[in-house]
């Protein structure tokens, strides 16, 4: 009798760095279970990439939760707040930038802890990125770290369980063009995925929000053309 693969929960918002996330826990063997967030947010158009990345995957179960974080808003993907258009990189490391939803990894996470506890999954895996992460307090190593610590007091798996929870972050010291050449070694199809902030009801990536600007010079980078744009054209 052969033993059944390791599970792991993979956060999947659609983007370009948690579809290269997913793919890297399948070839690292994981049965993956990923988890999607209809939380308000304008860029619906993620969940469209996430569910059709999930099924080109064959992922062992992909849900999707609905959280409503428009009733605290306070970020330009959840309230009524314009999203940066334009900016340079120098000006996106300036500051926390009005796309940051308040404590959003931390919810997700701790929807994701949940899941795996009951999925006895040891393993959660997040496409944050300490490089080029548009200054977002919670895709910093030291949050995952603490995450990490709480999670494995906090919950019976880490206090009875053989083997601690690991919060995996395989892309947090890779560039952009790092994780897009890493993603075509695995077959990922990047004209699946979206990681516009402001999408016209098309889906087509709208090329100036901080995403965007970020996701192209990353293309750029690598030397090749982003297939999402090109589907677009």
């Amino acid at each position: 009798m052969t033993n059944k693969a390791a599970r792991a929960v993979v956060l999947l918002s659609g983007g370009l760095d948690s579809t290269t996330v997913l793919a890297i826990a399948q070839q690292r063997g994981f049965d993956v279970f990923a988890l999607s967030f209809s939380y308000g947010q304008r860029h619906t158009a993620e969940l469209e990439s996430a569910r059709a990345v999930a099924q080109q995957f064959e992922v062992a179960r992909h849900v999707v939760l609905d959280i409503d974080l428009r009733r605290f808003g306070g970020s330009a993907l959840t309230d009524d707040i314009a999203v940066p258009k334009g900016r340079d990189i120098a000006q996106m490391a300036k500051e926390i930038p009005v796309t940051y939803v308040p404590a959003r990894n931390t919810i997700f996470l701790s929807y994701a802890l949940a899941w795996a506890e009951v999925q006895s999954a040891e393993h959660i895996f997040i496409g944050v990125n300490a490089v080029d992460y548009s200054g977002y307090p919670d895709c910093r190593p030291e949050f995952i770290e603490a995450f990490q610590r709480m999670a494995n007091l906090a919950t019976r798996a880490g206090v009875e369980g053989e083997s601690p929870l690991c919060i995996e972050t395989p892309l947090l010291q890779l560039s952009k063009a790092q994780i897009i050449l890493k993603g075509i070694e695995l077959g990922v199809d990047y004209a699946l995925t979206n990681s516009c902030y402001d999408p016209p009801d098309s889906g087509a990536p709208c090329t100036e929000c901080d995403a965007c600007l970020l996701r192209a010079q990353g293309f750029r980078d690598a030397g090749l053309s982003d297939p999402l744009v090109n589907k677009y054209a």
